[in-house]
């Protein structure tokens, strides 16, 4: 869905990709009460979110995490990748311990929790429009900790997952058989196969089903968060 306020120059165009469409009207309301912000489209997936892009080229684009089609992650690097000029900014009910340093690695210029928007969105808005970057006060010093040298340790855990091994441990959390991640992926039933086996590597789990069961309890976990 698009709509155009305005097209005054001096006016920075946004679009929101989020599957909620309660959520992008709480957005667009919050984001077209400040002056100089308008919100010229709308997109409920991945796929209606990379094509709204391409066609209005917005200066911004917010997006979440969890899409139906595609990882937020994921459609950040596409947008990235095929429109530089269009920045992206991550808004996630997801802690940003584990997914805000990946969501700036992927390409995007700030990571905001959704409960927080009401406070900080504007403001990262402003923030990565004029150039810069938009994190919280505890993840940036965290980041300058780990470029200092302070906490310069191995990766353990879910910090040493990947993009794309994150992603396929949270389908397999939410009980998506392995034929349907390679389809979703658009990746081979194998590849997603050595991901399990790279991922159960890294957690030192010598069986799938240790795999499923901590997959599972980490789904649901975030759900009350």
């Amino acid at each position: 869905m698009q709509r155009s306020r305005t097209t005054e120059k001096n006016v920075k165009r946004l679009v929101l990709i989020d599957d909620h469409p309660i959520m992008r009207h709480g957005l667009a309301q919050l984001i077209r009460a400040e002056d100089g912000l308008d919100v010229i489209g709308e997109a409920g997936s991945a796929r209606e979110g990379f094509e709204i892009v391409h066609k209005l080229k917005p200066d911004l684009a917010v997006i979440d995490l969890t899409l139906p089609d595609k990882n937020g992650l994921e459609l950040v690097k596409d947008i990235r990748a095929a429109h530089p000029a269009t920045q992206c900014l991550v808004l996630s009910m997801h802690d940003e311990t584990l997914y805000g340093e990946r969501a700036l690695r992927a390409g995007a210029r700030g990571y905001v929790m959704k409960e927080e928007a009401a406070d900080h969105l504007v403001t990262a808005i402003h923030k990565i429009i004029s150039g810069g970057l938009y994190v919280s006060e505890a993840l940036n010093t965290r980041m300058l900790e780990q470029v200092s040298g302070a906490s310069r340790s191995k990766a353990t855990g879910m910090d040493a997952l990947t993009d794309r091994e994150l992603e396929i441990l949270e389908l397999i959390g939410k009980g998506v058989a392995t034929k349907v991640i390679a389809a979703q992926l658009s990746i081979s039933a194998r590849t997603v196969e050595a991901h399990r086996a790279h991922i159960k590597e890294k957690f030192g789990m010598t069986d799938g089903a240790a795999l499923v069961r901590y997959a599972v309890q980490w789904v649901e976990s975030r759900k009350k968060v």
